[in-house]
C-alpha cells in the first residue's frame, strides 16, 4: 500500500507463488465465472477504492526480494481492473504511491518507478482497448519529467473511454490534497474571484483532485491492517471499509466479490435512520 506499510505502485499486483509463467502478460483476461450463488445480488458500489498493502511482506515470507512482491502486485492490479469491468463498477481507485513513499530506500523507489514505466508501456494499450479511462490524482509538481510525461500520456490517450474510470493515486496524500484545495480557494478569494462566504463543502470538493469523481462507496484494504493511511481523507467520510487479511499479491476476483458481499450487507445510514427499520 502507499502511505505506511507496504502500499506502493500501480504495479502492486498479486499472484500466487509458482505463477511465474506469463508474468508479463498484459491482456485483461475475463474473470472466471463465479460459482453458483456467489455472484453479487445486492446494490453494487459505484466507486471502489483499494489500499494495496502487503507486497513486501508477501515477498519476505517467500524469501524473495521486495521488488518481486511489487512485480507480483502488478498482476493483482490487472485482476482488480478486470473484476471491476466484469462487475460493471464505474470507478476504481488504487492507492499506488503515496507522498510518504519517497522516504523509502532510494533503490526501492527506483524499482517502483521502473515498474510504473513498464506498466504504462505494456498495459496502457490494453486498458485503452478495454474502454478504461485513466485518471491520475496527486501532486504533479516536482515529479521527474519522464514520470510526469507517462502519467499525462495515460490520461490523454484514454480520456474518451467510458467503461471504467481507473483513478490512480500517485504521489498522493489526503491531507496534502486538502491543503492544495484550500490554497486554491484562498487564491481565488485574494484575487476577488470568490467571496469568502461562498466557500462551502461543495466548493472545497470541486477544488480537490477528485473533482467530478463520486466519493467511494467501498474502501478495501489488504494485508489485515486497519487504518486509512492518508488516503482520500475528505472523500471517505461515509465510505464503508472492508479489511481483508490477504496480502495484495494474493488479491483476486473471489476476494473482490467477498468484499462487495460484505458491503452489500451493511446498513448505510449517512447519519440518518436505518432504511431497514421500516
Amino acid at each position: 500500500m502507499a502511505g505506511d506499510s507496504e502500499t506502493v505502485t500501480l504495479l502492486e499486483a498479486g499472484r500466487d507463488e509458482g505463477q511465474d509463467q506469463g508474468r508479463d502478460q498484459v491482456h485483461l483476461a475475463p474473470c472466471p465465472a463465479p460459482a453458483s450463488g456467489s455472484s453479487p445480488g445486492g446494490t453494487m458500489p459505484t466507486h471502489v477504492a483499494i489500499i494495496m498493502d502487503g507486497n513486501g511482506r508477501w515477498a519476505a515470507r517467500r524469501g524473495l526480494p521486495r521488488v518481486e512482491g511489487h512485480r507480483r502486485g502488478v498482476e493483482a492490479v490487472r485482476r482488480a481492473v478486470r473484476s471491476a469491468i466484469d462487475l460493471r463498477i464505474p470507478y476504481l481507485t488504487i492507492y499506488s504511491f503515496s507522498s510518504e513513499n519517497w522516504r523509502r530506500p532510494a533503490a526501492e523507489v527506483a524499482d517502483l518507478m521502473g515498474l510504473l514505466k513498464l506498466f504504462v508501456r505494456r498495459d496502457l494499450a490494453d486498458l485503452h482497448a478495454n474502454g478504461v479511462r485513466v485518471r491520475i490524482i496527486g501532486e504533479r509538481d516536482g515529479l521527474p519529467g519522464d514520470i510526469a510525461g507517462l502519467l499525462r500520456e495515460a490520461e490523454e490517450r484514454t480520456a474518451r473511454n467510458t467503461k471504467l474510470t481507473l483513478v490512480v493515486a500517485f504521489n498522493y496524500g489526503g491531507r496534502q490534497e486538502i491543503l492544495r484545495a484550500v490554497r486554491k480557494l484562498a487564491a481565488a478569494v485574494a484575487e476577488g474571484r470568490l467571496a469568502p462566504e461562498a466557500i462551502d463543502a461543495a466548493a472545497l470538493t470541486a477544488a480537490l483532485d477528485t473533482d467530478g469523481i463520486p466519493d467511494p462507496d467501498l474502501v478495501i484494504r489488504t494485508s489485515g491492517e486497519q487504518r486509512v493511511s492518508n488516503f482520500l481523507t475528505w472523500q471517505t467520510a461515509y465510505s464503508e471499509f472492508v479489511f481483508v487479511p490477504d496480502f495484495w499479491p494474493d488479491f483476486d476476483h473471489a476476494t473482490f466479490l467477498a468484499a462487495i458481499g460484505e458491503f452489500q450487507n451493511r446498513d448505510r445510514r449517512f447519519g440518518g435512520l436505518s432504511a431497514r427499520a421500516g
